[in-house]
């Protein structure tokens, strides 16, 4: 079974002295355009409203950090080190706006190729470790993103789950989320029911 994955800047983060809930945010197809596979930093689009649903986030003292599942890594589209630098292009794209995100993590893994792993979404195992590093409390944080996988770990870890639907996101997910959690038109609405 592989490791968990960790971000890519090694840095260890400074927790703040108290447990905080936090925003854990998926990033393709919820704060960028989904471009299946990115590998390059000028495949990067923001969608819209994402900086200001992050700066309400930072606003409100409420930690930002991006969990996300890159399966291309497995699939060898591109190798850790790209993914590497895309992270940190979108980091400072989002930094140029005033957009602060505290951490990033992601999960490499296909369970058909790297074998079984608990950091794939909706596997809790990167929110636990997020959460460890930079002293946040899972319950009561916000879990959002575009597909079930992103919002379900909010049932297990007793947070808020919001899905963002993108154009593709099936009818089935849409299901799940109503049933189980609660769906918003944006991110930006999302955040403003967590806030409210």
């Amino acid at each position: 079974m592989p490791g968990i994955a960790r971000q890519c800047n090694e840095v260890a983060p400074r927790p703040a002295p108290v447990a905080r809930r936090a925003a854990f945010l998926d990033r393709d197809g919820t704060l960028i355009a989904d471009a299946h596979y990115l590998s390059r930093p000028d495949q990067l689009k923001l969608i819209p409203g994402v900086v200001d649903a992050i700066r309400a986030l930072n606003d409100a003292n409420i930690p930002v950090v991006v969990i996300t599942n890159q399966s291309g890594i497995a699939r060898g589209y591109f190798t850790e080190k790209e993914y590497c630098v895309v992270e940190r292009a979108l980091d400072e794209m989002l930094r140029a706006e005033g957009a602060i995100v505290e951490g990033s993590y992601h999960c490499p893994h296909l369970p058909e190729l790297s074998g079984g792993c608990g950091c794939r979404k909706p596997g809790t195992a990167l929110f636990r470790y997020a959460a460890a590093r930079h002293n946040l409390v899972l319950e009561g944080s916000l879990f959002a993103g575009d597909r079930w996988r992103d919002v379900a770990p909010a049932r297990a870890l007793g947070g808020v789950g919001i899905m963002v639907p993108a154009p593709d996101t099936s009818a089935e997910e849409r299901r799940l989320a109503r049933a189980y959690t609660s769906v918003a038109d944006t991110l930006g609405q999302a955040v403003a029911r967590f806030l409210g």
